[in-house]
């Protein structure tokens, strides 16, 4: 089939063209920018030229089908020449739908802890020798690309984010996917620029619960009143179960989770991970995992990329990166790094990165998030904010909605890493949250100030 990809720089549609690719079919593609690691990995499979801008031109005859990414606008010239010569043209979600209508869908739903419940599930299954396809957000260990499609598999995993499908669709992706099995991981306001109320961010959640099919099972946290709430009001007669953490305890800096008494050392920690492996083990189960069996895989899981991964680690110190972007998940993520080592000090560095929290209404909502930190430091780009169209912030009005005096706030790169190489010392922990990078900053320098 020859596949043509409009906004193909996204991180789930270049990885999408690549597995296309991969599978046989013939794939080009095109946007208005591309950056690494997309423009790299893409180039590597030769899916796109140096000249890969939006071109009306692209689009011939010999093109079967069309997918849409987010990024790609009405007015797009592909796009618009798309449908004058009547290619058709879908959203990567209703792509994925229309090749998975015959296997067993897993949806994984939720304001946070997606890709991690997502790429435990994957390992697992992985581990105990199942044949299955899947969508995640994020790189995995073990996994050469984060979408896998193929005809035999009776199984898909499917990260289900509730961002818009495309200019053309806008429904939540996770509304396409029509789930057998649903988890609704928690829910916390976000995307402000589309769901302008809480009421209606929550609704789409409503909607994603009542769309389990029959027999079908749905999974959720139980001590989310949002979630709660949800399921209270959900009509949908399928089996509701909840979960929470596992038990664990921190033993000599290692985490541990008990399973019937019996401890198992994991690779990653915090209160919401012991929350999201639970997910991942109620999904299992399902899926008829047996508990051993769950366990004796997810000892092995090192996490996703930038979801509390460890980048650098020495006697000094560990720096840790994670893509925490909504308040109670950057609350969270400092919660579980601070209390890892308690006898260390923490710098976290929270990157103002997404329409939510470049919103200066919603940014009170990040209120005490980083009060756990020793030094809490804020930052953001000017650039993003003209990006977006947005108002810039003062620094003192991300104090005051931060509710936190100490809190440090640059929007200057250059200021940002002049002032992290004068205040890293011995036995200090450093966290970075952002669903960007931070303006290009050079990580690497981090680890030397913390090796010398």
């Amino acid at each position: 089939m020859r596949i043509h990809l409009i906004a193909i720089g996204g991180a789930v549609m270049h990885q999408l063209a690549i597995s296309l690719h991969l599978s046989g079919h013939e794939v080009s593609g095109s946007d208005d920018e591309i950056f690494d690691p997309a423009l790299s990995n893409l180039k590597k499979y030769n899916l796109i030229q140096d000249n890969f801008f939006w071109n009306p031109d692209n689009i011939t005859s010999e093109i079967d089908i069309i997918i849409l990414g987010m990024h790609a606008k009405a007015d797009n010239p592909e796009l618009q020449k798309a449908r004058e010569t009547g290619i058709k043209c879908v959203s990567f979600p209703e792509f994925i739908y229309e090749h998975s209508q015959t296997k067993k869908r897993v949806v994984i739903g939720g304001s946070h802890g997606k890709t991690t419940i997502t790429s435990m599930i994957m390992h697992v299954l992985k581990e105990t020798g199942k044949h299955f396809d899947y969508l995640v957000g994020s790189k995995i260990r073990g996994f050469d690309v984060m979408v896998s499609l193929s005809n035999d598999a009776n199984l898909i995993i499917i990260e289900g984010d509730e961002y818009l499908s495309s200019t053309l669709d806008p429904r939540p992706k996770f509304h396409l996917y029509k789930p057998d099995i649903a988890v609704i991981s928690g829910i916390e306001w976000d995307h402000i620029n589309v769901f302008p109320t809480f009421e209606n961010y929550r609704k789409q959640f409503e909607l994603f619960a009542e769309m389990v099919n029959p027999d079908g099972a749905l999974i959720y946290t139980a001590d989310d009143q949002n979630v709660y709430d949800v399921i209270q009001s959900c009509k949908n007669n399928v089996e509701k179960i909840a979960y929470s953490a596992l038990p664990n305890k921190t033993d000599s800096g290692k985490s541990v989770v008990l399973y019937n008494n019996v401890p198992i050392e994991v690779n990653v920690f915090g209160e919401h991970n012991m929350k999201n492996m639970s997910a991942a083990l109620e999904v299992c189960r399902q899926l008829g995992v047996a508990d051993a069996s769950f366990f004796a895989s997810i000892a092995s899981f090192n996490g996703a990329a930038k979801r509390l991964e460890t980048i650098y680690e020495s006697d000094n110190g560990t720096v840790f990166r994670d893509f925490a972007h909504a308040p109670s998940k950057v609350k969270a993520t400092v919660k579980a790094v601070k209390k890892r080592n308690p006898e260390r000090d923490l710098i976290a560095v929270f990157e103002l990165h997404t329409f939510s929290s470049m919103n200066k209404d919603f940014l009170f909502q990040y209120k005490g998030s980083m009060d756990m930190a020793d030094i809490p430091i804020v930052f953001f780009s000017p650039h993003a904010f003209e990006l977006k169209r947005l108002e810039m912030f003062s620094s003192e009005f991300v104090r005051t909605a931060f509710t936190n005096k100490n809190t440090l706030v640059f929007n200057n790169i250059k200021d940002l890493e002049n002032h992290l190489s004068c205040i890293i010392k011995p036995n200090t922990n450093i966290l970075l949250m952002s669903s960007g990078n931070f303006d290009g900053m050079k990580i690497e320098c981090l680890f030397d100030k913390l090796e010398n």
